[in-house]
């Protein structure tokens, strides 16, 4: 077995965030009992997904961490060449759902994991395998809330998003928030004397914009990322019942992708304030009106520092120099946050993701697999 038919078996389970990768986990699962028993399945409290946390060779030495997600986006509404969830090779590609985003990664993890069967390793490798990453970093929660729990972490992490095997060290990070309006419904006839919820949800959104507006202005430009500032992005709005009806009730949802200088909680305090400030002058006619801000989802911005010791670490594994950022976020922060220093580096390219025909070049398979050869020697050595 290899990493290509190791990857083939990985893309025949459709684990859509939707529904349940347990049987990819048990898949894995039996995989890497070839070479350990020291694996933890952790499930959600559905008991229908889970994440997998294993450990290869001495107990008592921190060694080092792959992670990668389990989870892939959706297939509907795409205009697919290939059948998704069955790996077909074509002119030196890997095309599927999650080739590249990330079971690419996932199945030369896993090969690494493998190919300790006749080493004796003086560090220990470690493999996490989570669930629910592309819907926002939910599912790693609890394997991270375990490691918190050990006395002995690991000296590094490579988280394996698709970067054309480049080591990334620093992304944006994301919070999402849910704002809830309430106003005061009436008859349409008479809508002067009623407060339209759908308007209170469109002046938090131009206020929304205004500091949009005011970060473009004033931010230090970063070139390195696309998009070199802080973004604050209104993805849904909803209100409403029927023509004849001023609504009482509105809600948004708005994201903040914050670079790794910038506070997002400080942002959010802002737009409270002023949401506030704009409310107490509307309360004095209609005491009801009011604006609930919920943050529903969060992870951090990876900030890994370009001359620490785990980027040298990664460089010396593919011997190249090539530091990015990257714009989409991943688990590495929360990795980093727990104090494991953190690096993204994958096989792939995240342009091909979440798009129809999908798929990772054997190339990019084959550099990862380098990486990680060359990993285990040095887990052997003891670095």
């Amino acid at each position: 077995m290899d990493s290509k038919k190791i990857l083939q078996d990985l893309i025949s389970f459709p684990t859509v965030s939707s529904e349940s990768n347990l049987a990819l986990i048990d898949y894995c699962f039996k995989l890497l009992r070839e070479v350990t028993s020291d694996i933890k399945i952790i499930e959600d409290t559905a008991k229908n997904k889970a994440n997998l946390y294993a450990s290869i060779g001495p107990k008592d030495k921190s060694g080092v961490l792959l992670s990668g997600h389990t989870d892939v986006v959706p297939v509907n509404e795409q205009d697919w060449s290939f059948p998704p969830f069955s790996m077909t090779e074509h002119n030196g590609n890997l095309y599927g759902r999650g080739t590249a985003d990330m079971k690419g990664f996932v199945a030369c993890a896993l090969q690494c994991a493998l190919n300790t069967k006749n080493i004796e390793l003086k560090e220990p490798l470690k493999l996490a395998l989570s669930f629910d990453e592309e819907i926002g970093c939910v599912g790693v929660r609890s394997l991270i809330e375990m490691l918190d729990n050990h006395s002995l972490q690991p000296r590094f992490c490579i988280v394996g998003e698709p970067t054309l095997m480049k080591i990334a060290t620093k992304h944006k990070g994301k919070t999402v928030c849910r704002v809830s309006l309430t106003g005061k419904g009436i008859h349409s006839s008479e809508a002067p004397k009623g407060l339209n919820a759908i308007y209170l949800a469109t002046d938090v959104i131009q206020s929304i914009r205004k500091k949009q507006a005011d970060i473009i202005k004033h931010s230090l430009i970063k070139s390195d990322y696309d998009i070199p500032y802080t973004t604050i992005h209104v993805g849904s709005i909803e209100g409403g019942t029927a023509l004849n009806i001023v609504p009482n009730h509105s809600s948004l949802i708005f994201e903040i992708r914050n670079s790794p200088e910038d506070n997002p909680n400080d942002l959010l305090e802002g737009l409270k304030v002023n949401s506030k400030d704009a409310l107490s002058k509307i309360q004095k006619e209609f005491p009801e009106a009011d604006a609930k801000f919920e943050i529903i989802n969060n992870y951090p911005s990876l900030d890994t520092s370009n001359s620490s010791e785990v980027v040298s670490f990664v460089g010396s594994l593919i011997e190249t120099n090539d530091i990015i950022k990257v714009a989409f976020g991943t688990e590495g922060g929360l990795f980093n946050q727990l104090g494991i220093p953190t690096v993204v580096c994958g096989p792939g390219s995240m342009s091909q993701g979440h798009q129809a025909d999908e798929f990772i070049s054997l190339k990019e398979l084959k550099k990862c697999d380098s990486m990680l050869s060359n990993l285990l020697k040095k887990l052997e050595l003891g670095f």
